[in-house]
């Protein structure tokens, strides 16, 4: 059970960057007729209650993944409950009509199978992976999850302390944790939805009471605001006879509308500066703009700033690797973007220094390459073609694993987005032309909305603020 944080995928991205990033074998181009096939060739109906199912055949291994997804992630936390929706997924695990509290995961593990939960900033997710015949039992629990989860008070304290532990262990006891928290919160507002932590504030996670945890499952868990997806070794006909029964059960519900308000006209904290004197390793560096995604904004970009992210910061071959990492000045450098989120997202410039290298040098020279960019009128051909062609081939590896579909699917679905967005990634990936990729970094890096952060060991002074 887990809150996932953009600012965590950030920092497994630093650490892709400081290695290479991409693999010489992902360099080779994506053949045409591969790029035209769906990634998944998976089904999609929608049953009575409301309930969207996703369906994918992969008869690779005789196991299936069951991943129910609910449309309410921390980014609709309401307003002094940050956390609500990564502990009522937590209060989930206490039982329902036909499941004893506790009782879910042991028996999936009975099975030989295993289950797991998260809360992003826009779903909470429930899966399970077993062998295909256990599929109706997974189907049963989790249907009865939904309908009638018992969220007993008597045990609310103890959870609430396991959450308050999850967020000492892995926000409080790190200094680039907090610093990522932190800086959300200094570039979007303590309390705007992309500013507030998903596992919560620690006093708001106090605070929440067995009402509010009631109000926002009732509010929030129904089949119109869910989607299912079951992909491995189970047909769309035994699907219907050993799953679907189950949660077509489930009390129809309606789809509820995400509150996303739009990016601050200015961060509210430009320039964040954490000196931790717990630091060892070496300093962090950011650059954030604020962006359009798949959903917010001027959603044409979203593709472009994806080949963007990769030729600016995508390990060896990038623009930041070449000017930051090659020479000796940092660990590691690269960009970050999430593109397919609800609501609007940020760009961001990242630095690990070596620790002789001053602070200030890192800011000019990172800095310097983006303006170097716009002024060039955005990149070269050949460095769009490279970028499409590496993360064109990434994508088709996507198809080995058996949670990716999932995953993929369960996510686009819940922030509203058609199918044919994962199933035809590669092939709209393939449609970006350089123009468009030197649009979208005059409008979000030349002119769009920036902050910055430092993270410093204690004693470092901050360099003066560096502008593209």
């Amino acid at each position: 059970m887990t809150a996932l944080t953009r600012r965590a995928a950030l920092q497994a991205a630093a650490a892709a960057a400081a290695i290479g990033a991409v693999p010489p074998a992902l360099s080779q181009p994506a053949t045409d007729a591969a790029a035209e096939r769906p990634l998944f060739g998976a089904t999609l109906r929608t049953l009575p209650n409301g309930l969207r199912v996703a369906h994918v055949e992969q008869r690779r291994a005789p196991v299936v993944a069951h991943y129910a997804y609910v449309a309410a992630g921390g980014g609709e936390d309401p307003p002094g409950l940050s956390g609500i929706a990564h502990y009522l997924e937590h209060m989930l695990f206490k039982g329902s009509a036909r499941v004893a509290s506790g009782e879910f995961s042991r028996r999936v593990a009975r099975e030989g199978g295993v289950d797991n939960a998260f809360t992003s900033r826009d779903v909470t997710g429930y899966f399970q992976h077993v062998e295909a015949s256990r599929l109706a039992l997974v189907a049963m629990m989790e249907a009865d999850r939904f309908a009638s989860a018992l969220i007993p008070a008597a045990e609310m304290e103890s959870e609430r302390r396991v959450v308050l532990e999850e967020r000492a262990q892995r926000t409080g006891s790190s200094p680039r944790a907090l610093f990522f928290e932190s800086l959300d919160a200094a570039m979007w507002g303590a309390q705007h939805w992309r500013g507030r932590p998903i596992i919560g504030w620690e006093e708001e996670i106090k605070a929440i009471s067995h009402a509010d945890l009631m109000a926002f499952f009732r509010g929030r868990y129904a089949p119109g605001n869910a989607v299912l997806v079951v992909a491995g070794a189970v047909s769309g006909e035994e699907l219907s006879s050993q799953a679907l029964a189950e949660w077509a059960a489930v009390p129809a519900g309606p789809a509820v509308p995400r509150d996303r308000a739009a990016p601050p006209a200015a961060p509210p904290t430009p320039r964040f500066v954490r000196n931790d004197p717990r630091l060892r390793g070496e300093a962090t560096f950011i650059r954030s703009w604020q962006a359009p995604s798949m959903t917010a904004g001027e959603t044409r970009h979203s593709e472009p700033l994806e080949v963007l992210r990769h030729l600016l910061g995508g390990g060896q071959g990038s623009r930041l690797h070449a000017a930051l990492v090659e020479p000796g000045l940092a660990v590691s450098a690269g960009a970050s973007y999430d593109g397919d989120v609800a609501g609007h997202t940020d760009f961001d410039l990242f630095v690990t220094p070596r620790r002789e290298t001053p602070p200030g040098q890192i800011e000019e020279v990172a800095m310097a390459t983006v303006k170097r960019l716009l002024d060039e009128g955005g990149p070269s051909e050949a460095e769009v073609a490279r970028s499409i062609r590496q993360m064109s081939a990434g994508a088709l590896m996507a198809l080995d694993g058996l949670g990716a579909a999932p995953r993929m699917l369960g996510n686009a679905l819940s922030i509203g987005l058609p199918i044919e967005t994962v199933e035809f990634w590669p092939r709209r990936l393939r449609a970006v032309t350089r123009a468009q990729v030197a649009e979208a970094a005059a409008e979000v890096l030349g002119k769009g909305v920036s902050g910055s952060g430092w993270l410093l060991p204690e004693g470092t002074p901050a360099p003066a603020e560096v502008r593209a």
